[in-house]
């Protein structure tokens, strides 16, 4: 049990949060409504084996840069609680359990379980040579959506891509705020983050686009899915937290930790209920 809490601390298990609430959407959104205890248990199951395979990927490619970082120094990954063949059978079963999921849902999804999984393995590099590396995590998340409809449909709507543009611009821009704390090392290591190259105050400004352009794609995936009220509620509220979540930070850097996890963990899961209530 002991391991088991180092692991879950590890790979961020309650970070799920963030990704879960905008499968089900997806899902939601192609079905009209529910979609059945089979799809929900085998898109949880698909969702959370891939976070698993994307977190300790990330873990084990960064385990180095990790142990110098003092803010993340503390991992398991870091400091061998979990050694390295920990984290490569936890990457190698997750992966398998995501093809397996993948392929019991419908053909569509088994096909593009294993090109997935690629990208995803792929962000860990993305931060040694480019500051798009946060739109690029950004992507690992916006695939969600549109894997939810995929699921219940078996193809790719406009609006699954709208959604999902929304949610990458979101995680960019909430990735960048998060990486101000790490400026510093970033700069002695030579690691491409954003605020790294230009600055916390640019790269805030940065960040702001990115909410903006996300509330305006969230509002034609609302348009072209053809949401009514509690769709519009959903990205006024949204736009309500992105706006909060700034003002937290500008405040101070201090309020970095708690705009990164309460603020956005509380938007995908308003932003599920308000779908819901819109089918009910």
């Amino acid at each position: 049990m002991g391991k088991l809490g180092k692991w879950m601390e590890a790979i961020k298990f309650e970070h799920t949060i963030f990704s879960l609430p905008f499968i089900f959407i997806g899902m939601v959104v192609a079905a009209q409504g529910w979609f059945g205890w089979r799809l929900f248990l085998l898109g949880l199951v698909a969702a959370v084996s891939a976070r698993t395979f994307a977190m300790m990927a990330n873990r084990y490619l960064d385990r180095v840069i990790d142990m110098k970082n003092p803010r993340t120094a503390n991992r398991p990954t870091a400091t061998g609680e979990i050694d390295e063949t920990d984290m490569l059978v936890t990457i190698i079963g997750s992966g398998l359990l995501f093809i397996g999921s993948a392929y019991l849902i419908n053909h569509l999804a088994f096909k593009l379980s294993i090109p997935v999984l690629l990208f995803l393995w792929s962000y860990s590099y993305f931060k040694r040579f480019t500051p798009m590396v946060h739109l690029v995590l950004g992507m690992t998340l916006g695939f969600a959506p549109i894997a939810g409809a995929i699921a219940v449909i078996e193809s790719i709507p406009a609006w699954s891509v709208f959604l999902g543009i929304g949610v990458m611009f979101w995680v960019a821009g909430f990735d960048i705020i998060y990486s101000i704390q790490d400026l510093e090392f970033d700069r002695k290591e030579n690691l491409y983050s954003l605020p790294a190259k230009i600055g916390a105050e640019g790269a805030l400004i940065v960040a702001q686009m990115f909410h903006i352009l996300a509330v305006l794609f969230w509002a034609l995936f609302t348009a072209y899915a053809g949401l009514g009220f509690w769709g519009w509620v959903a990205v006024i509220i949204s736009a309500v937290i992105l706006y909060k979540e700034h003002q937290m930070v500008k405040e101070s850097y201090q309020n970095i930790p708690k705009a990164f996890f309460e603020m956005n963990g509380w938007l995908g899961v308003i932003y599920l209920v308000m779908v819901i209530l819109n089918y009910l």
